[in-house]
């Protein structure tokens, strides 16, 4: 089994600590960090956009993933590419083209994914899944942290397993020590976490109970 990679959300990060918050997250072991950006009218919320993404990338080295939760995903997809993230993912309700934002996803360097809310089946992706480098799986409805964890998601990520190789599973909502170990047997590969990571006094100590059943 493979290591089971651990993205920490900034949407819970004390943003007036940026540089400390990062520094103590590359510190406890995080492999990725989590970008969620949000229009207020995909989702309704705000969160952040470019300039902090861009002063995120100048903090660290780690590997940047950038969850679009916007009405027009395609414009910000060479902003980011230019700021060097390593992921993007976009909901296809957000698009007429799946594919043809994928593409352009790819053609700047970066790695594709398409986010799935709760509502939005497997069958949606199954003719595009040759293209993607990852799949987001979103295990609450997207637009704010610390909400519910949805059972149901579990048959999802187990599907979308079955239906490897060629993608990995990325896991957002939720995701805590109670239900990680379960999320890894279906299948995930990445776990995203936000307030279970950023409320806890130890972030070493969160990561590390997400990896529960893994190989470290």
């Amino acid at each position: 089994m493979q290591k089971t990679l651990i993205a920490p959300s900034l949407l819970s990060a004390d943003l007036g600590r940026l540089a400390d918050e990062i520094a103590a997250l590359e510190s406890a072991g995080a492999d990725i960090l989590h970008l969620d950006v949000m229009d207020g009218h995909y989702v309704p919320n705000l969160s952040f956009g470019f300039p902090l993404v861009s002063a995120v990338r100048k903090l660290t080295k780690l590997p940047l993933d950038v969850h679009l939760m916007v009405t027009n995903p395609e414009l910000h997809v060479p902003v980011l590419g230019e700021i060097g993230v390593q992921m993007i993912s976009f909901h296809q309700e957000a698009v007429f083209h799946s594919h043809r934002l994928i593409q352009q996803i790819k053609q700047n360097g970066v790695k594709a994914g398409l986010a799935l809310n709760p509502a939005t089946p497997v069958s949606s992706l199954e003719s595009i899944l040759g293209e993607l480098d990852f799949v987001l799986v979103m295990s609450v409805n997207p637009g704010y942290s610390a909400q519910a964890f949805i059972p149901s998601s579990l048959e999802k990520i187990a599907r979308l397993n079955g239906l490897k190789p060629g993608f990995q599973i990325e896991v957002d909502g939720g995701v805590a020590d109670t239900n990680s170990a379960r999320l890894i047997e279906a299948g995930a590969d990445i776990l995203v976490s936000a307030s279970y990571i950023f409320g806890s006094k130890s972030y070493s100590n969160a990561i590390k109970a997400l990896r529960q059943n893994t190989i470290l």
